[in-house]
């Protein structure tokens, strides 16, 4: 019996030790398997996945697939082993999936919360890659900050220090560059009207040996049209990099995917970093299955995606939102993709 039977088989041999019906007692397990897959480039009961409304959308064929992972809970002894059994789904301590300090229903809105903010990102990763204007806004200011009393809430960032900011890491950069004591202008716009303050820096609370503002800058689209994420009940960041891709696909000329089916998976940040996600082997079966033959894979999840990657999917390694429009053109192109192998 090998070490993955016998854990199983631990876990779940006192539910019938107990006598008690296996159809009827829950067991402490989670599964996971494939989930549904969504077209980044196409529509959902007729709505489009991804709209931009307010500009010409260039048009776009094939397939930019976003992947899933199902959880199914509350399963009871003889589901848990025909779950197991299938070869498709996977077995968790239910415990990983919903931690016991967290209700089900606040498991699901953070995974909400998780969506909402990789929609958001995608959206700004996909306006730096194209070069199109995001602004940078004060979102907070600490009351006994340094910049309490120059900055307000909703201020728009110019330069720091003679530096000009674009993103919240370049306000963080020009800071913490600078010591305790450092005083520094900083350029912004308040209510339409261009202005400059003077700070003098505190210490950074986790490093008293560089510069700190007291402010959280806050990244926003600065373009003439919105872009919407038309998905419901779907949770977590990993769309992150999907939804970029299709934006960039609709707002540039030509198209990424080349016609073909790509699907993919990975979180974002605003600065297009490519992040690690959960669930790979279930969301390669899932592409493969709906009908892919590209799978980008985060640079993280590339050794165990290729441990499960099904036949007829090559895999893509991807580190940034720009490394995967690279691959995917180099694909188009008859050329080679960094791959997981």
């Amino acid at each position: 019996m090998n070490r993955r039977i016998a854990t199983l088989v631990a876990a779940l041999v006192p539910v019938v030790v107990l006598g008690v019906t296996g159809s009827v007692v829950t067991v402490p397990f989670a599964a996971l398997g494939p989930g549904p897959t969504y077209n980044t480039l196409g529509d959902v009961d007729g709505v489009p996945v991804v709209e931009i409304d307010g500009t010409d959308v260039d048009p776009t064929a094939g397939h930019l697939n976003m992947t899933t992972v199902a959880v199914r809970d509350q399963l009871n002894l003889f589901e848990a082993l025909g779950f197991w059994a299938s070869g498709r789904q996977g077995l968790v301590p239910r415990e990983e999936v919903y931690p016991p300090d967290k209700s089900k229903e606040e498991v699901q809105e953070g995974n909400q919360a998780d969506f909402e903010e990789s929609e958001s990102s995608a959206e700004l990763a996909a306006l730096h890659h194209l070069d199109l204007p995001v602004s940078l806004a004060v979102a907070s200011v600490a009351d006994d900050g340094p910049a309490a009393g120059v900055l307000k809430v909703g201020d728009t960032l110019v330069s720091v220090g003679g530096t000009a900011v674009a993103t919240a890491s370049a306000v963080r950069e020009a800071v913490s560059s600078r010591v305790p004591g450092d005083s520094v202008d900083i350029e912004f716009v308040r209510d339409g009207t261009a202005q400059t303050g003077s700070v003098v820096l505190g210490a950074r609370p986790d490093d008293g040996s560089m510069g700190y503002l007291g402010v959280t800058p806050e990244e926003r689209p600065g373009v003439p049209f919105e872009v919407k994420f038309n998905l419901a009940d779907v949770g977590g960041p990993s769309a992150g990099l999907m939804f970029s891709l299709a934006v960039v696909d609709k707002l540039s000329p030509g198209e990424l995917s080349n016609g073909e089916f790509v699907a993919g998976t990975g979180t974002i940040d605003a600065d297009g970093t490519v992040g690690p996600i959960g669930g790979i082997p279930y969301k390669l079966i899932a592409a493969r299955e709906a009908g892919a033959t590209t799978f980008l894979v985060p640079d993280a999840n590339c050794g165990e995606a290729q441990q499960n990657v099904p036949d007829g999917l090559r895999l893509v390694r991807v580190q940034t939102l720009g490394s995967a429009i690279d691959s995917l053109q180099a694909i188009g192109s008859g050329g080679d993709a960094p791959s997981c192998s």
